[in-house]
This record gives structure tokens, C-alpha cells and sequence, in this order.
């Protein structure tokens, strides 16, 4: 472990290093890889400076300990120095677990209303709104690129980015099928119903994740339709990608400008392919494992959301939450959390 620390901080003095040379402060794609990289190592980087104080003063402590007149007060402290110094070893531990490196990125969620017709489209809405919630909680920006609405006032679809801070870290455990167990609004014998949504939670992709070939795309303009604001049918400014090698489609509107749809079409597109492109990397690679947390499939049922109970159970944890209530108006940290620390403890047991 002190060897993996040592390189981490003799890597980490070199990128400040690289970062300061006139070069590189030209070179802004190259300033971005390696600020980020920088930023991945600094949580080990700083626990190791830490972990290296400890050990001083534990030293410290142990020569005191031969002094009579200290020798009550340094055994005291030397206690106190060596639970400090085991807590952090577990710290460090984690730390040192491959990293995702799309951790860091800003992410592209896309829900929509699956099994239980409206009441489907209905609970979809209601997963955007919790994460809405969630985001505001966090000091996260959202932003709608495609929404479909309906007559019961769900979303058969709806598309938002998410941007920042470590946005992918904490909401890629999101992606699969949710379970709703409830009475709808249109039940009138009060008898509970299961309807499902889908959701699918992308990084982001940055320019040098993905180069899109534009010359593969075909684009076409066409008349905005549906909810949008004022004047949303009167200009021909939605946008329709279709990618000709992979046949994905992207459709923007929510602007009113060409361009302003023509850029979130594009950025959409791009984190398809590029989350497109991780799902074939993992497959190849032999990644995928009955063991990992699941962050993609989107037939995997994962969680249901049971209103008469009040509770919320993950499935793949085995984790169960007697306040629906509070997670519908985006409390979901203890979910999250418990979601990270499963996975956490699943990489230290080599799983």
C-alpha cells in the first residue's frame, strides 16, 4: 500500500510540475487531461500527506513515552495516534480502488414510461421530479433536451442533463427498470397496481471521449410539435440526427433556435456512442460480472417503490427505506450512499 501512495505522490508532484510549464497552459486539451488526472489522485495524494504526519507524531509520541514525567500523557496520545492511523489505513484502502474515470463527468438521464400505460408515463414523471429535487439538493444544474407528454400528465419520455460536481459518481447506480406499487388516480375499486419506468443514466462524453464524424450523420430540420412554449410550431427548428453506421437517433426541440437544438442534439448523440462504446469495451473485456452493481441494463429490475408501505427497496443490496415520502422529494443520499459503500466493499473483497 506505501508503495502505491509513494507513486501516487511522486505522480501527483509531477503533473504540478507539467501543469506550471508555459506549454502546457497553451495547450488547453492537454491542460484538461491532466488537470483531471491530478484531480482523481488528490484525495489518496492528501490522505497519504496526512497518513505520513501520523506516523511522525507517532514516533514522537514513542520517544516521550521513555520520559517519566511525560509518560502518562505520551501513552495517551500514542492510543489516540494509532486508532487515527488504522482508520485511515481502511480509508486509504478504498482510496486506492480502481477508480471509474468517468466518475468525475456530468451526465445525460433519459426516463421513460414503460409497463402500465398511463400510470407508467405518470411514475416517470415523478422519477424526473425526485431527481430534479435531488440535483437542486446538490447544487447541480438540469437541463431538459427532449420531452414527450401525454394526457395523463407523465412523460412517455423525457431527456435532462445534469452538470456538476462528480455528477456520474452518484447517480450511476440509477440506470434500470423502477417499480412503482400504488393505487393510480384512475383506479376506482382502490386496488394497487405495478406499473415500471425506465431509466438510463449516460456520461457525459467530452470532446476528446468521442470525435463524431459528422460526415456519418444525417440531419434533418423539422417543425417543433407538442408542449413548448408559445410559437414552439411556428419555425422549423427541431433537430433529428440519425447516426448511419449505428442507426441511433437523436431528436431535440426544446429551443427555439436551430442551433441552440442542432448543439444538445449533437452532445446527446455523442454520449450515446460513447456509452455505447464502454458497454462493448466491458462485454469485451469480460467486465461485467454477476457480483457488479448493475449501472446500464435497462431490463434489470432494480428498485421498487412501494406508496401503500411507505418504503423503498433496492434490489440488488438488499436495501430497504421506510420513507418513500422522503425519497419522492429527492432525500436520496442514504440509498446512494448505501448503493457506493456496497460496491466499495465488493472491489475490497475482490468480487
Amino acid at each position: 500500500m506505501i508503495e502505491r501512495l509513494q507513486n501516487i505522490e511522486e505522480r501527483y508532484n509531477e503533473l504540478t510540475e507539467e501543469l506550471m510549464k508555459p506549454e502546457t497552459i497553451n495547450d488547453i486539451k492537454k491542460t484538461l487531461e491532466l488537470t483531471k488526472e491530478q484531480a482523481n489522485l488528490k484525495d489518496a495524494y492528501e490522505a497519504y500527506q496526512t497518513y505520513k504526519g501520523i506516523i511522525n507524531d507517532i514516533k514522537v509520541a514513542e520517544e516521550m513515552c521513555l520520559d517519566p514525567d511525560m509518560q502518562e500523557y505520551a501513552k495517551e496520545e500514542l492510543d489516540n495516534l494509532k486508532n487515527k492511523k488504522a482508520k485511515l489505513e481502511s480509508d486509504l484502502e478504498i482510496l486506492l480502488l480502481p477508480k471509474d474515470p468517468n466518475d468525475s463527468k456530468n451526465v445525460i438521464v433519459e426516463i421513460r414510461g414503460a409497463a402500465g400505460g398511463d400510470e407508467a408515463n405518470i411514475f416517470a414523471g415523478d422519477l424526473y421530479r425526485m431527481y430534479s429535487k435531488y440535483a437542486e439538493k446538490q447544487g447541480w444544474t438540469i437541463d431538459v433536451i427532449e420531452e414527450e407528454h401525454n394526457d395523463s400528465g407523465g412523460y412517455p419520455l423525457i431527456i435532462f442533463s445534469l452538470k456538476g460536481d462528480s455528477v456520474y459518481s452518484k447517480l450511476k447506480y440509477e440506470s434500470g427498470a423502477h417499480r412503482v406499487q400504488r393505487v393510480p388516480v384512475t383506479e376506482t375499486q382502490g386496488r394497487v397496481h405495478t406499473s415500471t419506468a425506465t431509466v438510463l443514466v449516460m456520461p457525459e462524453a467530452e470532446e476528446f471521449d468521442y470525435e463524431l464524424d459528422m460526415s456519418e450523420v444525417r440531419i434533418d430540420i423539422t417543425r417543433a410539435s407538442g408542449n413548448g412554449g408559445q410559437g414552439v410550431n411556428t419555425t422549423d427548428s427541431a433537430v433529428r440526427l440519425t447516426h448511419i453506421p449505428t442507426g441511433l437517433v437523436v431528436y431535440s426541440q426544446t429551443e427555439r433556435s436551430q442551433i441552440k437544438n442542432k448543439e444538445k442534439a449533437i452532445k446527446i448523440l455523442q454520449t450515446r456512442l460513447y456509452d455505447l462504446k464502454l458497454r462493448e469495451k466491458e462485454e469485451k473485456e469480460g467486465a461485467v460480472r454477476r457480483s457488479k452493481i448493475g449501472t446500464g441494463d435497462r431490463s434489470e429490475k432494480i428498485r421498487t417503490y412501494n406508496y401503500p408501505q411507505n418504503r423503498v427497496t433496492d434490489h440488488r443490496i438488499g436495501f430497504t427505506l421506510k420513507q418513500l415520502d422522503r425519497v419522492m422529494e429527492g432525500n436520496l443520499d442514504e440509498i446512494i450512499e448505501a448503493l457506493i459503500t456496497e460496491d466499495q466493499m465488493r472491489k475490497l473483497r475482490g468480487e
